[in-house]
Formats: structure tokens, C-alpha cells, sequence
């Protein structure tokens, strides 16, 4: 089989970001998520409404794919990580494409609806998907057709009313059917602490200005910096923030809601069951704690290592890197936190220091910035290898 040709897709900013339609205070977040606002002025505000189900966010930038066709399920069970047939429509899950070695190509969110199957990407990633899925159709009775910019995408952590159609409801942190977590008690989980829960909503692109417009009078429009910083207090992964062209599921905890270890036939299985049965993945992704002292935020890229017995700048400068800095927010109420990719024996209780090294072109006398985290377990050291292991896991199944 081929692997995926990654195809440069770039979106569409959203009206409400500029134009006639854009609202007020806006301003462009981050990296892939340039297209919409990072916020609209008060981004505390924004959330904690979001936070207590009081607001949107536009993520209407997002890639959106769907298939049609009476092979539609059946197909997808040979090419992704997820069960899809046999289930009652609608429904809403996670699934993966994965590389000939196991590796993370492109994560989707599933939503069906009993015609249509709704395939939802991380911005850019939807030409790719849909390059994908054609090469691989063959004599399938499908139709795939790349709709974005046509849909979009609206996020929520509550219901909202008056918005009623098509909803992708995330299942993280459950353990969707033939999942399995990674932490040591799967009871224990920041997404359960945070009282974690997130749905997309699918509308027509040219009703999102009405749509917002129309919000009930105590509901706000948030931007992604809002959305984000709860995903990263509840140890969501996300593709093209939390990944690299090395990960596997294995490594983000991503077995307990897009890998159904029960089925087969699918491209990079051999890699997943070798490594949950027989191995441990090589990294593991941890939240972080980053220290509040230090005037804002340390760049995503920089590199972690382990505090040295010495605090001493030389110690830290030349300290073995044992992983990378993934993804930064600032929370609400815990301030600074963050996620990275990790060795996985790097040990549980180890201080960790951010370390942001100049690039090689700065001037000669820009020096290393090191700020402290402490770790926060989202896939546990031992994570893997449960031949022989009692599992202990089905009652905290659900959706």
C-alpha cells in the first residue's frame, strides 16, 4: 500500500475573524488555528464561559470530508483504527490512519448520521484525507467528497440551544468498545478532574454569521485560546500540536478512544498489537505544570530535560533533552500548563525544565531560557505490555 501524500491545503479565514461580518476585538490565534480567532478581546472571560457551557468557538477553518455510498462503513473498517460498522446511527467516534509502521498519518472524528458519514480533520489535513480515500477506493461503492469551506464547524462544551443537527460529541476520556487506557487508574484522569466534555457542531458555512448572531442572550462567542486551554488541562491529544511524524497511539493515550484493539484489517495493526501486548511505546505524552514566576509563555518546540542536581546555568545548558514541549495555554485557574512528548522512562516524579534555546542565528550573547514544570501522568511508563496483565478496565467503559 501507498502512504499518505500530505497535500497543502490552506483555509479559508473565517468572517468573523475579517471582513464586513468580523466581530469586534478579534484577533488571529496561533499556528494552525490562524484562520479564526484566538480570542475577541477578553480571553479570561471567554473562558470560563466556555468552561461553564455559556459559549462557542468558531472552528470553522477545520477540514470536513464525507462519504456516501452503501459501503461507506464497511469500507472504513479496513482502512482505520475504529469499528464502524454494526453500530446504530447516529453516533460519534474517533478513528485513525495509520503508516505501514504504526504511525499517527491523520486522526479524523467520525460522525454518521445513518446517510452520510462525516469525517472531521485538523485544518489542512483534509485535502490529504481526501487524496487518501481516493487512491484507496476501488471497486468501493462510495463517494467521497471534500466539503470543506461548504461546512463548518462550531465547538461547545454544552448543549446549545436552538443548535440541534448534526453533533460530533467527543468520547475522550471514556473508553470507547475495544479501547483501553494508559494511565495507571483509568479513574484517575485530568479529563475527569476537569469534568472534561467537548461537542462540534456541523452547520452550512454561510449560516455561521447568522448562527452567532442568533446565540441565546447569555451565551458569548470564545476564541481558540479558550478551547484550547481546556483541551490541554484534560490531556486531549491533537494532531499537528500534540504529534510528530514519529507518533503512535500508543504514546497519547489514543487507545482509549480511537483504536479498537478487536478488529483487524487495517494498516499499521501489526505495530499497535505488538506494542500493547508485547512492548512499551518509546515516549509518553505528559501535562505539565509550568511556572507562573516566568513573563509569559515558553515556545512550543522548545526542549525538556530532567533538572540536573545542580541549578547551575552550564548543568542545564548542556543536559541530555529528553523530549519536547508540545503545546502552551494558560488556564483560567491553574495558570501556565502545557504538554510534552517524553522518553518513557524518564522517571514519574522528575522536575522537569523547559529549555528554549536560541536559534543559531540570534547574537552571540542571547543565553538559554530554562523554566521549571512538574509532570502531570497522562500515559503511565509501564503503559503497554498486558500479555499476562489483568486488564481491570471494562467497568469504566461508556458511550
Amino acid at each position: 500500500m501507498l502512504d499518505v501524500t500530505h497535500i497543502e491545503y490552506i483555509p479559508k479565514t473565517s468572517p468573523l475573524l475579517c471582513g464586513e461580518h468580523a466581530i469586534h476585538g478579534a484577533v488571529a490565534a496561533d499556528s494552525y488555528d490562524q484562520y479564526v480567532a484566538g480570542h475577541y478581546g477578553h480571553p479570561v472571560q471567554e473562558q470560563r464561559a466556555l468552561a461553564n457551557g455559556k459559549a462557542v468557538v468558531d472552528l470553522s477553518h477545520y477540514g470536513i470530508v464525507t462519504i456516501t455510498g452503501s459501503d461507506r462503513l464497511s469500507w472504513l473498517q479496513t482502512l482505520t483504527t475504529q469499528q464502524s460498522q454494526g453500530l446504530n446511527a447516529p453516533f460519534s467516534s474517533e478513528a485513525l490512519f495509520l503508516d505501514l509502521r504504526g504511525r499517527v498519518e491523520i486522526a479524523t472524528k467520525i460522525y454518521e448520521d445513518g446517510e452520510t458519514t462525516y469525517l472531521l480533520t485538523e485544518p489542512t489535513m483534509n485535502a490529504t484525507l481526501v487524496d487518501w480515500l481516493t487512491r484507496m477506493q476501488f471497486a468501493a461503492r462510495v463517494e467521497v467528497t471534500d466539503r470543506t469551506g461548504e461546512l463548518a464547524l462550531i465547538g461547545a462544551t454544552e448543549a446549545v440551544p436552538g443548535l440541534s443537527d448534526s453533533v460530533w460529541v467527543d468520547p475522550w476520556p471514556g473508553i470507547s468498545p475495544g479501547g483501553y487506557a494508559y494511565t495507571e487508574d483509568p479513574a484517575d484522569h485530568p479529563a475527569i478532574h476537569e469534568d472534561y466534555a467537548w461537542r462540534l457542531y456541523i452547520i452550512d458555512s454561510e449560516k455561521l454569521v447568522e448562527t452567532i448572531e442568533g446565540l441565546p442572550d447569555d451565551f458569548r462567542i470564545a476564541g481558540t485560546m479558550a478551547s484550547e486551554a481546556l483541551r490541554v488541562a484534560a490531556g486531549r491529544p491533537r494532531q499537528l500540536f500534540d504529534t510528530d511524524e514519529r507518533s503512535i497511539p500508543h504514546e497519547l493515550d489514543w487507545l482509549r478512544t480511537a483504536v479498537h484493539l478487536e478488529k483487524g484489517c487495517y494498516k499499521g495493526q501489526e505495530t499497535v498489537a505488538r506494542v500493547h501486548n508485547l512492548g512499551h511505546p518509546p515516549r509518553r505524552l505528559v501535562g505539565l505544570m509550568i511556572d507562573g514566576s516566568v513573563h509569559g509563555l515558553p515556545e512550543v518546540g522548545a526542549e525538556i530535560i530532567v533538572r540536573p542536581e545542580t541549578d547551575d546555568e552550564a548543568a542545564m545548558t548542556s543536559a541530555r533533552s529528553v523530549g519536547t514541549l508540545k503545546s502552551v495555554a494558560m488556564h483560567h485557574e491553574m495558570g501556565a500548563i502545557g504538554t510534552a512528548m517524553i522518553r518513557r522512562n524518564t522517571k514519574p516524579d522528575a522536575e522537569l525544565i523547559i529549555r528554549e534555546v536560541p536559534p543559531q542565528d540570534a547574537a552571540e550573547q542571547e543565553k538559554p531560557n530554562f523554566t521549571a514544570a512538574s509532570q502531570e501522568i497522562l500515559t503511565s511508563p509501564s503503559a503497554g505490555k498486558v500479555v499476562g496483565r489483568v486488564q481491570g478496565l471494562t467497568d469504566l467503559r461508556r458511550r
